[in-house]
């Protein structure tokens, strides 16, 4: 048997089922390995009485010949951009260190019921504003990947649930939570060579998430398989009534048609997307998931998405202009963090100025500037007509195609510091997730293969709104090719 942290939500499933350990022990093994990796800085909050409680729970559960759902009993990591009762919620910032929330989100209330395990908060960028996990007020996060070739330099996990995808990759957690603005939870599952799954905007309810952009922000599951994505999406999915952007629609089965295989599906690949100065290593596992999906029996065909290079530079309109505005709750009056002056306004300006991060001031100081009279027509207003135009060319190329291939990120883990002092060179690691996050389609990241250096590069699959059983059985068929078994060197 595979040792405890080596275990898939599936396989933990299975062995609980049949008695070969017990959910107190599983959670046992996690807490150690937390223990043993705290280097990393994967967690801001560390919960390890909760886990053995609920673990407890689920022992007692499964004695008495009951199941709350397919993850009773199974430990995970839950990004600390949700808020769950009773435990601090920082959302990575000095402005919310002491925030401790009487309510629990929809998705976190959704995996409890469920009978998982709760092994503490994740790190992130601060308010999910960033790409490399290096914004956190609690500290960066370092990816437990390191390169084969001699360059020993920590590399950082990707942003911004990297805390997340560092936790399950190093084996402190079977799966954790994201959420995904531009790629959030794609571009760090490509970084850390782990499946990350953004399912269709309003698929998962934001109750209870701390806001980022409230018209791209959306959760989904972390997991080291695709059958796992799928497990994880079926408990945290579905409409709820607080959250007046969240879909009225039934949930199908997810993993449906994990086994369906790809035989008759037609695959798009952009043209768009291969842009200049690509390295030769991110093109060459692009081309190979293309060719492993033609050797299934997919059909792969060129497309093209004419608005693709807008992308980028609409998102940093649209994000930081609604960043702006969500963040101006925090006042010092309502939550957290409070830096007394002479009178209130003195008392706001010192709470924010104090509680904030450079990277945090520099999105609210954009989004204030071109909501502003006099550009919100030129930038903002603008922005939003371009963001139909890249989801009209989505809609469009899924009139010929089931699917679409492209690679995660235009790179692999890089070094921790290296472009922490060029904005937009950060920006650009969210190159290929944009366009997908500003049409709010589904898109998952699937592991395609290990770079020059030896570190995990993502494939990337982005499918029809609302069909992520589609997504799930495409990936799959990438994970059966690819055959990733490769993992952090020590984990």
């Amino acid at each position: 048997m595979a040792t405890l942290t080596d275990l898939t939500i599936a396989s933990a499933r299975a062995g609980l089922d049949a008695g070969d350990f017990s959910a107190r022990e599983l959670a046992e093994a996690h807490i150690q390995a937390m223990a043993e990796h705290k280097t990393l800085n994967a967690f801001i909050t560390e919960t390890p009485e909760r886990a053995l409680a609920d673990a407890d729970a689920a022992d007692a559960r499964r004695a008495r010949g009951e199941s709350a759902g397919p993850m009773d009993g199974v430990p995970i990591a839950m990004k600390d951009l949700f808020c769950t009762a009773d435990i601090r919620s920082t959302a990575g910032s000095h402005i919310l260190g002491p925030f401790v929330p009487p309510y629990e989100s929809t998705v976190s209330a959704k995996l409890k019921a469920g009978g998982s395990v709760l092994l503490g908060k994740a790190n992130l960028d601060e308010f999910a504003m960033g790409s490399a996990n290096i914004t956190s007020y609690y500290g960066p996060v370092t990816n437990p990947w390191v390169a084969k070739d001699g360059d020993n330099r920590q590399r950082v996990p990707g942003g911004s649930s990297g805390g997340s995808a560092a936790a399950v990759a190093a084996r402190m957690a079977i799966a954790a939570t994201g959420t995904d603005t531009g790629g959030s939870i794609r571009q760090p599952a490509s970084f850390c060579g782990i499946v990350g799954l953004k399912p269709t905007y309003g698929r998962c309810s934001r109750w209870g998430i701390v806001a980022f952009a409230s018209s791209l922000d959306q959760a989904g599951p972390m997991t080291r398989t695709v059958e796992d994505a799928a497990i994880m999406l079926q408990v945290m999915a579905g409409h709820d009534p607080k959250d007046s952007t969240s879909a009225p629609y039934a949930l199908p089965n997810f993993a449906e048609k994990l086994n369906a295989g790809v035989k008759g599906l037609r695959i798009g690949v952009p043209k768009e997307y291969r842009v200049d100065g690509m390295p030769a290593e991110i093109d060459r596992v692009w081309t190979q998931g293309a060719d492993w999906l033609r050797a299934q029996g997919a059909e792969v065909v060129e497309i093209s998405l004419p608005h693709t290079k807008y992308a980028l530079p609409t998102y940093y309109i649209i994000a930081p202009a609604e960043a702006s505005s969500n963040l101006a709750r925090y006042d010092g009056v309502r939550y957290g963090l409070r830096v007394d002056g002479k009178d209130l306004k003195e008392m706001y300006e010192n709470t924010r100025a104090e509680g904030f991060g450079a990277e945090v001031k520099r999105r609210i100081m954009i989004g204030t500037y071109v909501l502003s009279a006099g550009y919100y027509d030129a930038y903002y207003l603008k922005a939003q007509k371009v963001r139909s135009l890249i989801l009209r060319d989505f809609t469009q190329a899924f009139e010929q195609v089931d699917a679409i291939l492209t690679p995660t990120a235009p790179s692999a883990a890089f070094v921790l510091g290296e472009k922490q002092d060029d904005p937009v060179q950060m920006y650009l690691n969210d190159v290929f997730t944009v366009p997908a996050s500003m049409a709010g389609l589904p898109a998952m990241s699937v592991p395609g293969g290990l770079s020059d250096q030896g570190l995990p590069l993502g494939l990337h699959l982005i499918a029809k709104p609302f069909d992520e059983a589609t997504l799930i059985q495409v990936g799959r068929a990438l994970e059966d090719a690819a055959a990733f078994t490769a993992r952090p060197a020590g984990y």
